[in-house]
C-alpha cells in the first residue's frame, strides 16, 4: 500500500501541500532521505484516501440514519430508513474506505520510520511525520468503533501475511477506543504547534482527543473522561490562537479553506475524480446551480423535524445558519448564478421557454446548500466536474471544541449554570444571531450540535453519543422523529405553487421505527464470507497492546 501512495502523479493537482512523489518514484528503502520526503508521502493522507468514505458514506449515514438528510434513493435510502442489510453496498463502501485510510497511514508507520532512521533523518522529523500517520489512523478507527463497534485492530498488514495469519479477530469497543486514544496522545506530543494550512498539529489531535474522551465518557459515565476531555478542549480553546470565523457563511467558501476554525479538514483538488469533494455532485438541487450536469440532489433535503429543530431551537429569533445549510422559499444566494445576478429558491422554477419545470419541489421543500458552491464561472474558473470540487471537507472545527467543553462540564448532571461553559456554548448561538442562555441541559447541547454541524457528516455520531448518555431517551428521539413525512401538492390547490399553502404534510404509510438493534451497523457480508471471525455470532476479544 505504501507503493501505492508513492504513486501518485501531480496530474491537476494545484495545492502545494498536496504535491508529492512523481510516478517515477524510487524504491520504498531509497524514500525517506528528508524531512520534505517524508512529508510527501504524509500529505497523501488528506484526500484520496478518504475518497470512498466521504463519496456517499459519510453524509448517507452520518446526517441520513440520525433522521436529518432525507434520503429514498436505492441504498442510500436504506441507511435513511434503516431497512439495509449486510450486503448494503453503502455499507461496504464505508468499511472499505476506513481500512483503505488505516492501510495506507500503517504503510507509513511501518515502513518510514526505519528507512528515514537509516537514512540519518533525525528522530525529530521522524516522529512527526509518524504523528501525522497515527492522528489519521485514530480519526479512521474512531469512525468504525461508533458505526460498527467491534472491529478488527490491524497495525501491520505485512506481519500478519509473513504469519500467515491473515484472519483476524473482531477487537473490543474499549479495545478500539484505547487504541484510538493512544495514536491521539502520541499524535498530540509529537506533531507541531503551527504547520503549513491544511496538515494537522497538536491543536487537532487535542481536540479529537477531547471528542474521544466525551464519547467514553458517555459510555461508561466515567468522571476521569469527562475531566480530561474538558482539559483538553479547554487548551485548544485558550492557547491554539484559532478563532471561530465571525460569519457562519464563510466556513463554506473555497476561499476559506483552512481558516483559522479548522483543526482537521479533507483537501479536495478540483477536477479530478476521486481527489476532489463530491459533495456538491450529489447535493446539488440543479444543472441551474452546479453549471453541468452533475446535480443529483433535487430529491434530497433536511427532514421537518430538522426544520423543527432550527426553528424551535431559536426560540423566536432567526438562526442565521439556516440557508447555509439547507436552501428554502425565498432565500437569495448572490454568489450562485452570478450572471443571472443571482440565485433565489422556488419551491419550483418554470422553464421560461414552456414545457415543463427547470426545477421541481422536493419532498420536503427544501434542498441542501452546505458544501454547494455553484458553478465554475461563479467561482472564477475554478474546475468544477467530474464531481470534484476543491472544497474542503470537515472533520473537526473549533466550534465543535466549544460545545464538546460545554458537554464535558455538564457531565452527567441535569443542567449546568457554569460561566465558561456558557461562554462557549454561547458564542456558537451569538454568532448564529441567536440570544444566549443562562443554563442548559444535554437536549440544549445536543440540539444546538445539530443545527451547528447539520449535513457535515458526523450527526450520527453524536446521536450516538447520546445514546450511551441515556439510551432510551435516544431511542425515544429518533421514533418521534417522524422522519418519513413528506410534503405533497394539495389536492384542487388552484394558487401558488410556489407556496407554502401549496402542500401538506402526508405521513409514512408504514412509520420508521427504531430499536437498540440499528444503533451498530453490520459488518459488510463480503467481508465475513472472507472471514468468519468477524460474523455477528463470533465474540470479540480484547487487544494485546505491546
Amino acid at each position: 500500500m505504501l507503493i501505492c501512495s508513492l504513486l501518485f502523479s501531480t496530474t491537476a493537482c494545484d495545492k502545494e501541500f498536496l504535491e508529492i512523489v512523481p510516478e517515477d518514484a524510487p524504491t520504498v528503502d531509497g524514500f525517506y532521505n528528508s524531512a520534505s520526503e517524508i512529508r510527501a508521502v504524509t500529505a497523501t493522507l488528506y484526500g484520496r484516501p478518504w475518497f470512498e468514505y466521504n463519496d456517499k458514506f459519510s453524509w448517507a449515514a452520518g446526517d441520513g440514519m440520525a433522521g436529518d438528510l432525507f434520503n429514498d434513493y436505492q441504498t442510500e435510502g436504506q441507511l435513511f430508513y434503516l431497512t439495509y442489510s449486510d450486503n448494503n453496498n453503502i455499507i461496504s463502501q464505508g468499511w472499505r474506505g476506513l481500512y483503505n485510510v488505516i492501510a495506507y497511514a500503517n504503510a507509513i508507520i511501518n515502513d518510514m520510520p526505519r528507512v528515514a532512521g537509516q537514512n540519518g533523518v533525525p528522530q525529530e522529523v521522524i516522529n512527526a511525520g509518524l504523528g501525522e500517520a497515527r492522528f489519521i489512523r485514530a480519526t479512521a478507527y474512531y469512525l468504525l468503533a461508533e458505526y460498527w463497534e467491534e472491529v478488527p485492530i490491524i497495525e501491520n498488514v505485512a506481519a500478519l501475511i509473513e504469519s500467515n495469519n491473515i484472519d483476524v479477530v473482531k477487537n473490543t469497543y474499549s479495545s478500539v477506543i484505547e487504541f484510538v486514544i493512544r495514536d491521539l496522545e502520541f499524535a498530540a506530543e509529537h506533531l507541531p504547534l503551527v504547520d503549513e494550512p491544511g496538515r494537522v498539529t497538536t491543536w487537532a489531535a487535542q481536540g479529537m482527543l477531547a471528542k474521544v474522551h466525551l464519547t467514553r465518557a458517555q459510555r461508561e459515565k466515567s468522571a476521569e473522561d469527562f475531566a480530561k476531555a474538558a482539559a483538553y478542549a479547554k487548551n485548544v480553546i485558550e492557547n491554539s490562537g484559532l478563532f471561530l470565523l465571525e460569519d457562519y457563511s464563510d466556513l463554506f467558501r473555497i476561499e476559506n479553506n483552512n481558516n483559522p476554525e479548522s483543526l482537521f479538514a479533507l483537501q479536495w483538488i478540483g477536477g479530478a475524480w476521486g481527489f476532489g469533494n463530491s459533495r456538491q455532485a450529489v447535493m446539488g438541487r440543479s444543472s441551474l446551480i452546479t453549471g453541468n450536469s452533475e446535480a443529483w440532489g433535487g430529491y434530497k433535503g433536511v427532514t421537518i423535524d430538522y426544520m423543527d429543530n432550527v426553528e424551535e431551537n431559536a426560540e423566536g429569533g432567526e438562526d442565521l445558519r439556516q440557508p447555509w445549510i439547507y436552501m428554502e422559499l425565498g432565500d437569495f444566494y448572490p454568489e450562485i448564478r452570478k450572471d443571472a445576478g443571482g440565485y433565489t429558491y422556488n419551491i419550483v422554477t418554470p422553464d421560461p421557454a414552456g414545457g415543463g419545470n427547470l426545477e421541481n419541489p422536493s419532498p420536503l421543500l427544501n434542498n441542501v446548500k452546505k458544501y454547494v458552491v455553484g458553478s465554475s464561472a461563479d467561482l472564477g474558473g475554478i474546475a468544477i466536474n467530474n464531481q470534484a470540487v476543491p472544497l474542503n471537507q470537515y472533520m473537526l472545527r473549533l466550534a465543535d471544541v466549544y460545545l464538546i467543553y460545554a458537554e464535558a462540564v455538564l457531565g452527567m448532571a441535569e443542567s449546568t449554570s457554569d460561566p465558561l461553559a456558557l461562554a462557549y456554548f454561547n458564542a456558537v448561538r451569538e454568532r448564529a444571531g441567536l440570544e444566549p442562555r443562562t443554563s442548559i441541559t444535554y437536549r440544549d447541547i445536543f440540539n444546538e450540535r445539530r443545527v451547528e454541524f447539520g449535513m457535515e457528516g458526523i450527526a450520527w455520531l453524536d446521536v450516538k453519543r447520546y445514546f450511551y448518555h441515556d439510551p432510551a431517551a435516544a431511542i425515544a428521539y429518533l421514533n418521534a422523529q417522524d422522519r418519513a413525512a413528506i410534503f405533497e401538492p394539495i389536492e384542487g390547490y388552484e394558487g401558488d405553487v410556489n407556496s407554502w399553502e401549496a402542500y401538506e404534510i402526508v405521513p409514512p404509510a408504514t412509520p420508521v421505527v427504531i430499536d437498540e438493534t440499528d444503533m451498530v451497523l453490520p459488518i459488510p457480508n463480503g467481508e465475513i464470507g472472507q472471514n468468519p471471525n468477524l460474523g455477528p455470532g463470533v465474540e470479540a476479544v480484547e487487544y494485546i497492546f505491546e
